[in-house]
Formats: structure tokens, sequence, C-alpha cells
């Protein structure tokens, strides 16, 4: 096997410091059995930009490689582009989202200098690893380079309906660079299926065996790769001093009261002006809940720069005043929101800690905060996961109670129906969903897509030129 070349927007860290997000964590393993190079930005912004020296650290048999951004780059791809245009419009918010010629120009000018400074770096026995909306053109700058190795590209959140898809302007063009790559994966089924299917029905290719998708003279798999955790490894997170600290804290403060959980960056895809108005639902329809049962929200704040993300953080404010104002009592508090982030182990014990995980966003590409959740359960005594179909941790979690987060009434009766579920029942939809979870890891997510991308090498050859 040759080496592992990823490419992300940001790199590392290799080690579990007990913050690192889930691609971090599910790419050290696939690197560091194989050997590679990690590729991306340092998150720095200089005044030399893409054109500036590597930022290079050796980490036992993996090289970390780095560039900055100048502030034009970073305005127009990483705050325009990607998290202004396509980050809505691959969420279903048409709405939100910004169609800026300077912006798509921004986005497809850091693409092509990524690549050139990539490619230098490149060996003939390679494989390549892009991940994640940023990149979706980069196979094809690197094939116009005549590089000929495999190029994979995994798209970490949702990817919608052609018909939805359509309403990005050169959205056409923008799929069609993406057919340079050899093996397309994505977290669902259905976002697989979206994506062959704008192929066929805008682009004018056909369906092949197995996934494939062709046009002209390319052939591409594209496929399904759920993204997983270390369901093992994070079981054990709660048994921690780290986690059992803050355990024993919650457990005086709930004073034998019950917890429902949510974790959440502050965003406006996860839903959570929509969850906390359905907790005020749960306490308004089954008021036995008052007193007796709270929410804690944890919702690390994100891209804190957009209009947008400013807005929804002064609603949860808003809303959690509101709420607490109406129902609390001198000795509960019904809603405790919490904009800062915790390491996972601290995690781990708060979800241990509470009765129900709540998981509600409006769209999501897997969501493992799902799976970390249910991994974290005693085994003896397990919470429940309330789930958004919307989800898509909910194709491979059906024993989780399935949700509506649009609809307040839909989620509050989900959670009444966890809040006295009895035991028995609690266990035998636990059971089967760790024994997944177990089964379908990071490392098997990571290995399954790296052996599609090495049965590519026969495949690759014919370049796609860049609409």
């Amino acid at each position: 096997m040759g080496r592992l070349v990823v490419v992300s927007n940001r790199v590392g860290p290799m080690k579990d410091t007990g913050k690192a997000g889930g691609l971090a964590v599910a790419l050290v393993d696939a690197l560091t059995s194989s050997g590679g190079l990690w590729f991306g930005w340092s998150g720095k912004i200089s005044e030399e930009g893409t054109f500036g020296p590597f930022q290079q650290q050796k980490t036992k048999s993996v090289q970390l490689v780095q560039i900055d951004m100048n502030q034009a780059d970073h305005d127009s791809f990483y705050a325009g582009y990607a998290n202004r245009t396509l980050w809505p419009v691959l969420h279903y918010r048409l709405d939100l989202a910004v169609f800026d010629r300077a912006f798509e120009n921004g986005y497809r000018h850091v693409n092509e200098r990524f690549a050139s400074r990539l490619h230098p770096l490149l060996q003939q026995d390679d494989f390549v690893w892009v991940h994640d909306y940023h990149f979706m053109p980069l196979a094809a700058t690197l094939r116009q380079m005549e590089v000929k190795v495999p190029i994979g590209f995994f798209l970490h959140i949702p990817f919608p309906a052609p018909e939805v898809l359509a309403a990005l302007p050169n959205a056409g063009a923008l799929i069609r660079t993406m057919l340079a790559y050899d093996v397309i994966g994505f977290q669902t089924s259905r976002d697989a299926a979206n994506f062959r299917r704008f192929v066929v029905d805008e682009l004018g290719g056909t369906k092949g065996a197995g996934g494939v998708v062709k046009l002209q003279d390319r052939q591409v798999l594209v496929k399904a790769y759920p993204i997983g955790i270390d369901a093992e490894a994070f079981a054990q997170f709660p048994a921690t001093p780290d986690a059992q600290r803050n355990s024993a804290r919650l457990a005086k403060q709930l004073a034998g009261r019950r917890q429902i959980v949510g974790v959440d960056r502050i965003d406006y895809t996860k839903g959570l002006p929509e969850r906390f108005r359905a907790f005020a639902r749960l306490l308004e329809d089954y008021p036995e809940n008052q007193g007796q049962v709270s929410l804690m929200q944890v919702a690390p704040p994100s891209r804190a720069e957009l209009d947008a993300y400013i807005d929804i953080r002064r609603e949860l404010e808003g809303l959690t005043g509101h709420v607490n104002s109406r129902f609390s009592q001198l000795d509960w508090t019904p809603i405790r929101f919490l904009a800062r982030a915790f390491p996972r182990r601290v995690l781990a014990g708060i979800y241990r800690s509470s009765h129900v995980g709540l998981v509600t966003p409006l769209r999501d590409g897997m969501n493992l905060v799902a799976k970390e959740y249910v991994a974290a359960q005693a085994p003896e005594d397990p919470g429940v996961l309330v789930l958004s179909r919307f989800a898509g941790a909910a194709e491979g979690m059906p024993e989780a109670i399935s949700v509506n987060p649009y609809s307040d009434e839909d989620v509050a009766r989900g959670l009444q129906r966890a809040l006295t579920m009895p035991l028995d029942e609690r266990r035998a939809r636990w059971q089967p969903m760790f024994d997944r979870l177990c089964r379908e890891d990071a490392k098997n997510w990571s290995s399954s897509f790296v052996a599609d991308l090495m049965a590519s090498r026969r495949e690759v050859g014919a370049s796609l030129t860049a609409a």
C-alpha cells in the first residue's frame, strides 16, 4: 500500500487532546497505520497567504503540512463561498445563502493554489483523500497538473436533492469538477443517491452498477460511508476522573431530578431555537415534568463573525430567559444554556448523567453526538436517544425515538415517551445501537473508504477538464 495523503481545511491534532473534532479523531488511525501526509490550512492569516512557506511537523510516520491564507482569500473562500454559500445550500437553507461572484471566484482560486502547493509533495504511489465542502473542485485542478494517483472525496455534511442544489449558480460546473475524483463518499445512502441523481438529471450522465455514475470518459464510484466513533474507547470515558468529578457535581445539583442534554455548536442547522420551544411545550403539555426535568444545552460558539450566528445566539439567550422566567421554581431552573466547549471526557460524564440525549438538527450530515451519547450510557441503566429524522445518524440508529424537529409537539411527545420509558425497553433499544457502533466504528469507516480508493487505482486515467 502506498502513502495516504489527507487534505482537509484544518490539520490535526494527531493526539486526542480531549477536544478534537470527529474528523480529526477518525483520520488519525488511518494515517498512523499507513504512514502519510496531512495537508491543509494552518488557521492563520498572513500577508503571504497560500504563497507563504510550509509549516511542517513530523509525528512518527505522519507529516503535517500547513499553509496560511491572506485576509482576502479567507474572506472570499472560507467566510464567503464555503460558509455563506455552500454551507446553507447544502443544508437546504437557500434563504440564507449569499450568491456572490467574488466569493465563487475566490473559492476556485484558493482551491487552485492549494492544489499547486500540494502537487510537488505527491509521490507516484500515493492515495489522496480530500475532505469536505471546502475542496470540492480540488481534484479537477490536480488532474490538470497531470496527477494520476487515485483521489477520493468525502463530504461530511448533507448533499441536497437536485432541485435544491440547482438553485446554486453554476452548480452543474461545480459538480462536473467533482467527477475528477475516483471515489466520492457521503454520510448516508440518501445523500449518495442525491448526487447520482444530479449527475443523471442535470448533467446527462448515466448510472452503472454498484453506485457508479458515468459521464463522458469518467466513471466514478459514489457510495455511502457512514462515519463512526471509537465507541469502545468512548464507553470508558465516564469512568475517568474528569468525567466522574463532573458527574458528581451534576448529581448534587440535580438532587434526584432528571436531565435532558443537548450538545451542539451554535449553528442554524442544529435546530436549537426549535429545541428550546419543544422543551417549553413538554412542560406545558406534560406539567408533571415541571420542577422535575431540566434541559442542559452545551453550545460552543462557531463562526461568530457571521450575522446568522450572532442572531441565533441572541435568540437562544432570549428563549432561555423567557422559558426560565415562566417556569422556574425556587430550587429548579428549566434550561441551563452553556455557550462554551467541554473536553470529550467531561461530556461523557454529562451524557452518562442525563436520562435523555436530545439531538434534533434540522439537517445534519451525520451527528456524532448521537453516537457519543449512546456509547457513554451505563448498560444496566441506559438513557434514551431522541433523534431528528433529518440527522444522518438516524439512518443507522432505528432504535432511537425519531422526531420531526420542526414540530415542537412531536419533539415534546418524543421526550415524554423517553422520560417514561421502562427499563426493559431502554435496554432493548440501547444494546443493538451500541453493538452497531462498535462494529461500524471510525476505523471501519476509514478503512472501507481507503479500500475502495485503492481498488480504483486501475481505473485512474482520463483527466476531467474543470468546467
